[in-house]
């Protein structure tokens, strides 16, 4: 649960908890400070301490607050964390720091990773947790009691995830110059924070993006005119970027779309070189099948096969024709764009976010990615699919926004389990602008891309921008515990029909509460 700063105090009780032997997971420590214990001297500096098995790893961080202005719409009371705490402060950063200082009236909280050691035994192991004033003198000490079972989590296999990395975001916001060393240090730590949290699938913006209106350029690739029509590609960046994200253990890659976004209308954006000077190739009107794109792509979509033949990545790589058309126009632009790669590169299969059954029953797309409040007719089709949501749906449905409870997060990998979806797709990463603009806004005073109420504040992105690498967020925690959980249950062969299963019935009539998950993890761990 989140612990707003007008949270009440909770009861002072024992915690324990049922993992497998190597289960990452976390818990809170939160604390209050009530005015009277202020007058009384109550300290304002406290420290976190763990007295945790040889092995073990603990990772101390301090729950930070942002501002949110409004309730997301479109959402009833029972489906809101805080309810009455909106307009306020929402917890949702984790800043690295075992030490906070607790002002009167105010609760706040300490978030704890455990990690068991590798040599870890099933059975149950102590963990001391102690709280600490400014002076050295003990506060309180707690101890959590933690049981691990003779299951060891095996990798998630055949359920890809991306969350969408915008390179522009990381360039405006370090102020890097284009893809500069600096920009391949920050990377790398974003991408190593992506696998820490159980991405598979990186997007790699061969191209900026056509995504969410004119962005910074962001062309790994380097392209240059060799006379009337031809033109010469330089792939090292791109090679950087790929080889980067393998080191990191990024597994899969997903490239840019290739034709404009809402409708697949027109050709890419593509610079001139990596659009330093954002001199474009064509004009932004050109037309997605004329004959200056369909000349461009007969060059361009031969060397991407080779070089993914090169770095051996063909077989993990995804392919897009354009984001999210609707409509009969956009249906009959998307059948045509498809026709021209089908004709120029018959090798590549596409997927796209897009959740007319259309698309997938009559075979438009190889691989359609439905939002989930239309995702189970593509199941039900027996269509195979993706999954995704986007600024919506919200109310009873699955989510994982700023007043999403966290609980209902964790249920994420759960539902994508339930049903055999072969990946799930989400916009957004580390989306820190303010929508279809350049203008670069402050993550942490703004969550919701200047767009709220069409968009929900925490539908942007899951990690703020930190030093030198990413803030992560309680929601990404969460979702996170999610993925380790749809591992646990592939690993221990649970069909997906099982009676354990069967409280799932869609995205929106599911089990919402921390009860319900840590009684089905007992029962899945006493089968054993």
């Amino acid at each position: 649960m989140r612990h707003f700063p007008h949270s009440p105090a909770g009861k002072n009780r024992a915690w324990s908890y049922d993992a497998a032997r190597n289960e990452r997971f976390s818990f809170q420590v939160a604390l209050r400070m009530e005015p009277d214990d202020w007058r009384s001297g109550w300290p304002v500096e406290v420290s976190c301490a763990v007295e945790a098995p040889q092995g073990w790893s603990v990772r101390i961080r301090r729950v930070g607050h942002v501002p949110v202005a409004h309730r997301n719409t479109t959402t009833e009371c029972a489906e809101v964390d805080g309810v009455g705490n909106y307009p306020g402060f929402a917890p949702d950063p984790l800043f690295d720091e075992s030490k906070m200082t607790l002002p009167p009236a105010e609760t706040q909280a300490f978030y704890l990773t455990v990690v068991p050691g590798r040599k870890a035994v099933p059975g149950e192991h102590p963990l001391v947790v102690t709280l600490i004033d400014s002076s050295g003198k003990t506060v309180r000490t707690h101890t959590v009691r933690i049981r691990l079972h003779k299951v060891t989590i095996r990798p998630r296999r055949n359920f890809a995830v991306t969350n969408w990395f915008y390179a522009d975001a990381i360039i405006d916001w370090y102020k890097t110059d284009l893809f500069d060393a600096r920009f391949w240090k920050l990377a790398e730590a974003y991408f190593r924070n992506m696998v820490e949290h159980g991405q598979d699938t990186i997007y790699v913006p061969v191209f900026t993006p056509p995504l969410d209106g004119v962005k910074r350029p962001s062309q790994l690739l380097r392209v240059a005119r060799d006379g009337k029509g031809r033109y010469v590609f330089d792939w090292s960046d791109v090679k950087a970027y790929v080889r980067l994200a393998q080191r990191c253990g990024l597994e899969r890659f997903e490239w840019s779309h290739i034709f404009s976004q809402w409708g697949c209308a027109n050709a890419l954006r593509i610079y001139e070189g990596q659009g330093r000077d954002e001199k474009l190739l064509w004009s932004p009107e050109t037309p997605a099948t004329g004959e200056v794109y369909r000349a461009f792509l007969a060059q361009f979509l031969p060397e991407l096969k080779a070089f993914c033949a090169r770095e051996k990545i063909l077989t993990a790589s995804y392919f897009h024709v354009s984001d999210e058309p609707h409509g009969e126009v956009a249906m009959g632009n998307y059948v045509r764009a498809r026709a021209l790669l089908k004709e120029l590169a018959p090798w590549i299969r596409v997927m796209d976010a897009l959740s007319e059954t259309e698309y997938g029953r009559n075979k438009l797309t190889d691989m359609p990615i439905p939002t989930i409040s239309k995702a189970l007719e593509f199941v039900r089709e027996g269509i195979p699919c993706w999954c995704y949501y986007c600024c919506g749906p919200r109310g009873p449905f699955l989510n994982r926004l700023l007043d999403t409870p966290l609980a209902k997060i964790r249920m994420n990998g759960w539902l994508f389990y339930r049903w055999p979806f072969l990946g799930f797709l989400h916009w957004g990463y580390n989306y820190w602008c303010e929508s279809q603009t350049r203008i670069l806004l402050d993550p942490f005073t703004s969550q919701a891309g200047g767009r709220w109420p069409g968009w929900a504040y925490g539908d942007t992105f899951l990690v703020y921008p930190g030093e030198d690498g990413p803030i992560d967020s309680l929601r990404h925690e969460a979702f996170a515990d999610s993925l380790q959980e749809y591992a646990l249950l592939q690993t221990m062969g649970i069909d997906r029909n099982s009676r354990i299963l069967r409280p799932l019935k869609s995205f929106q009539d599911f089990p919402k509460t921390e009860a319900w998950i840590l009684k089905t993890r007992k029962t899945l761990f006493a089968s054993l």
